[in-house]
């Protein structure tokens, strides 16, 4: 068996595992942050959950594509770009960003992230730099220019979320409060739809089933936490905006 059906295999796996996934996550919330609770296993700290979670998936897909035939070609190089400006933040800046005071991880939620990237980076680095073939005109095509133009419009929406909601706690406060500005007008996880429509992007751009399968997986896991976490704050706050949806304006 080639290198080649073995990875076509593991893609195909991973929309199974969306599928799972996202049945799994609709009946058993993620016990971590605003929905962390006992029984599963140690905790560490958020920052510590965060590192372990993220770091893998720019340390695998770097190693994975630096092994690729095709490493060093423009089209290639381009989607490598792509990937590291993602984790680079999420795995190497995002988790300093992280102020004291947040609900500790489960080591078990934490390791279940970190290996999931192991094998993710492994597919779409495999993909970008051996299986895939992507030549230098692949820059301008424009399946690579919507999805990268997709992919940092995702990424804007994330950030702006993000920078919101670690501005909600001043030095020393603890517990949950309301966000609002942006997109959080309209819904409770911009910062998830910000993913979503990355993902979507990096699919579009890669052109591949394993950028697909990694965006239908990103939806499987992001969208049933979105609802859960809408229902958590109208739980929480009587007076939550009514008008609000969890993470499509309007719609979901």
């Amino acid at each position: 068996m080639t290198e080649a059906t073995v990875h076509a295999d593991l893609v195909a796996m991973m929309f199974v595992a969306a599928v799972f996934t996202a049945l799994s996550v609709l009946v058993v919330t993620a016990p971590y942050g605003r929905h962390a609770r006992g029984g599963w296993g140690p905790p560490v700290s958020t920052r510590t959950g965060w590192l372990i979670m993220e770091v893998p998936a720019i340390a695998t897909f770097c190693i994975v594509y630096a092994l690729g035939t095709h490493r060093a070609e423009a089209g290639p190089v381009g989607l490598l770009a792509l990937w590291v400006w993602h984790y680079g933040y999420r795995g190497l800046v995002y988790p300093f960003r992280i102020k004291a005071g947040q609900k500790p991880m489960p080591l078990s939620i934490a390791a279940m992230g970190g290996g999931f990237n192991v094998y993710n980076g492994y597919l779409n680095a495999r993909q970008v730099s051996e299986f895939g073939v992507y030549p230098a005109s692949w820059l301008v095509d424009p399946r690579f220019v919507a999805g990268a133009v997709l992919f940092f419009v995702g990424w804007l929406i994330n950030q702006h979320a993000d920078a919101v909601l670690l501005a909600l706690r001043k030095p020393g406060e603890t517990g949950y409060k309301v966000p609002n500005g942006g997109l959080y007008r309209w819904i409770s996880c911009p910062n998830y739809l910000g993913e979503l429509i990355e993902w979507t992007g990096w699919a579009l751009a890669s052109w591949s089933f394993a950028g697909l399968g990694f965006a239908l997986y990103t939806a499987a896991n992001l969208v049933p936490r979105a609802l859960d976490h809408h229902r958590w704050y109208r739980r929480a706050f009587p007076d939550y905006p009514p008008e609000r949806r969890a993470v499509i304006p309007g719609l979901l």
